[in-house]
């Protein structure tokens, strides 16, 4: 059972003498059941997992039928940057797709027992599955990073997650083989998904993420 949710998010296209601007926020819901979930406001964004899709196509701010005013210039040209996000019923394992990525987020509870970096009996089920999409899409990078709550200390939490992406690497080199390149980070308490304040909002935050480029349609 599974909840999906389709954003679109739209930056500035152009800035010109006239002020001109238009923004378009689509939202669509979809439900695979009667259950009704609210998304999360947004995927944690570590330094270098930022989307680097390129415009397709040059925009050239000399050709008359753009009709731009005396003196106006072209700001550079912007992609839609569209996010589609899959999520279980339980939160316990997140799936997003971008125009140019793919992002697994699984909850530690799936996949360790509670302040460990052992994994649990149904952990490798979950990994291997992703590994077999790593292989669909014939990904040469995956990026695994690992996240804890804000409870313990800082210094705690920024081993503990580290060794827990190094166990999920651990599973996916061993299908994968020598032919991906791996990075392995653990954020600690960082890059927060939900809310510290709550034992629900922790559950979330305490996660590991696997992503990796996107080459297939």
């Amino acid at each position: 059972m599974a909840v999906t949710h389709l954003r679109r998010r739209v930056g500035p296209s152009r800035s010109v003498g006239v002020a001109l601007a238009t923004t378009l926020f689509t939202v669509g819901t979809t439900f695979m059941s009667a259950v009704s979930a609210q998304a999360d406001d947004g995927p944690s964004v570590p330094p270098g997992t930022e989307a680097s899709a390129e415009p397709p196509v040059k925009t050239d701010g000399n050709d008359p039928d753009l009709k731009m005013p005396e003196g106006g210039t072209l700001a550079p040209g912007k992609v839609l940057d569209i996010i589609q996000v899959v999520e279980d019923l339980g939160g316990e394992e997140r799936r997003e797709d971008t125009n140019a990525d793919i992002k697994f987020a699984l909850q530690a509870e799936v996949l360790f027992g509670k302040d460990s970096a052992k994994l649990s009996s149904e952990a490798n089920a979950r990994i291997i599955a992703i590994a077999a999409e790593i292989e669909k899409q014939n990904a040469s990078k995956v990026r695994i990073f690992g996240f804890t709550d804000d409870l313990g200390s800082s210094a705690h939490g920024d081993v503990l997650s580290k060794e827990r992406a190094e166990a999920v690497n651990g599973v996916l080199s061993k299908e994968l083989g020598t032919t991906i390149t791996f990075e392995i980070r653990g954020y600690g308490e960082q890059y927060p998904i939900a809310d510290n304040s709550t034992e629900e909002g922790r559950k979330k935050n305490r996660r590991v993420e696997v992503s990796f480029p996107r080459t297939t349609n």
